[in-house]
């Protein structure tokens, strides 16, 4: 996504806001989604160094490298071919920042981190997303409709999910169909789960060989990014007729899903938010089958803040965009998922991903 130098602009400014009222000095930001944030800038992950420099006071510089100089030379800075770590800390020491508390990207290299600690042995250490987070956290209008995009653009990839031939085909097989399928809506896929029978009460299950038979429910967790904005969702389908006792269990999974949607408005602790969609399923005896969280925040990045999680006592507020997905998996048997990327407003939520979340029977 394209951000404009006026939003820049105010991102910056604010991230220097936010460092005041933290006690940060300056940011140090490799690469990363919070560099890309601010600057707009997406660089490679290199051995040579790559590093926006952002003191509360002071210039703003981008250290990159000289062959990097015509992917960054729009955004804060031109090419370095001198010592890295000494270009910044001699923009540090301008500002007035080399001993002071530094905010290192919660991605940067160790090998960078550590010479930077050598240099800069003065200066007390933190991570960025003290500051970062805060930033991100809270989605403008331009970033809420960019995230609307790429949930328009993984729905359509759901809706054709019935054309494709699901009995006597592997997992691996439909992953791949799948993929291709996101590849040709986004800019690029992320991830694709397709788990079957059994392996659906794995969250995290990598396709494997198994075919898909009759009778089988198949979880479909997908994502891609477009634009730099990422999507993800989850529906559950099933071959044929469900086994014994799915559909009870998935009537139970729908309605407390539809809960945890129903729950999001400003004020409401994310935490409020898993209650709403753990409690109805814990009254009902299945409280062991629901295995993680209710659900993360998404971005730039598919996992960010907030996370929708007993214990984060965090308010909600009008701009946050996160998953509510809470899931049941009888081990051994089969398991199911509904998923749906949703952005607290001034009025409640808003659900951005707008397919069915029915049970879905396919062929």
């Amino acid at each position: 996504m394209t951000t404009s130098v006026p939003a820049r602009a105010e991102r910056l400014a604010r991230a220097r806001k936010e460092q005041a009222e933290r006690g940060v000095d300056a940011l140090l930001l490799g690469p990363s989604p919070d560099l890309e944030y601010l600057t707009g800038y997406r660089p490679p992950a290199l051995e040579r160094l790559t590093m926006l420099v952002l003191p509360a006071h002071g210039e703003a510089r981008l250290v990159v490298p000289a062959l990097e100089a015509p992917l960054a030379r729009d955004h804060l800075g031109g090419p370095e071919t001198a010592d890295p770590v000494r270009l910044v800390t001699g923009a540090l020491a301008a500002a007035g920042a080399a001993g002071g508390r530094l905010g290192v990207g919660d991605r940067l290299w160790s090998g960078f981190l550590l010479r930077l600690q050598d240099a800069l042995a003065g200066a007390g250490f933190t991570v960025a997303s003290t500051v970062t987070r805060q930033l991100r956290m809270r989605k403008d209008p331009e970033e809420v409709e960019a995230l609307a995009r790429a949930a328009a653009a993984i729905d359509r990839v759901v809706e054709h999910l019935g054309e494709l031939r699901w009995a006597g085909r592997s997992e691996q097989a439909l992953t791949r169909d799948i993929e291709q399928a996101i590849r040709d809506t986004h800019d690029t896929c992320c991830f694709a789960i397709v788990a079957s029978g059994p392996n659906a009460a794995s969250p995290h299950h990598v396709a494997t060989g198994r075919v898909i038979a009759p009778g089988d429910p198949v979880v479909v967790d997908i994502g891609g990014r477009l634009d730099g904005y990422c999507s993800d969702t989850t529906r559950t389908l099933v071959v044929g007729e469900p086994p014994a006792g799915f559909l009870e269990l998935y009537t139970l999974l729908h309605a407390a899903q539809l809960a945890g949607c129903a729950a999001v408005r400003p004020g409401v602790a994310a935490a409020g938010v898993d209650a709403a969609c753990r409690d109805p399923i814990t009254a009902a005896g299945h409280g062991a089958l629901f295995l993680h969280r209710t659900g993360h925040g998404i971005g730039l990045e598919e996992h960010e803040d907030p996370y929708i999680v007993a214990g984060n006592e965090e308010p909600l507020e009008p701009g946050m965009a996160f998953s509510i997905e809470p899931g049941l998996y009888p081990q051994g048997r089969y398991g199911a998922r509904i998923e749906d990327i949703v952005v607290c407003t001034q009025d409640g939520g808003r659900r951005l991903n707008t397919t069915p979340r029915d049970l879905r029977i396919v062929s």
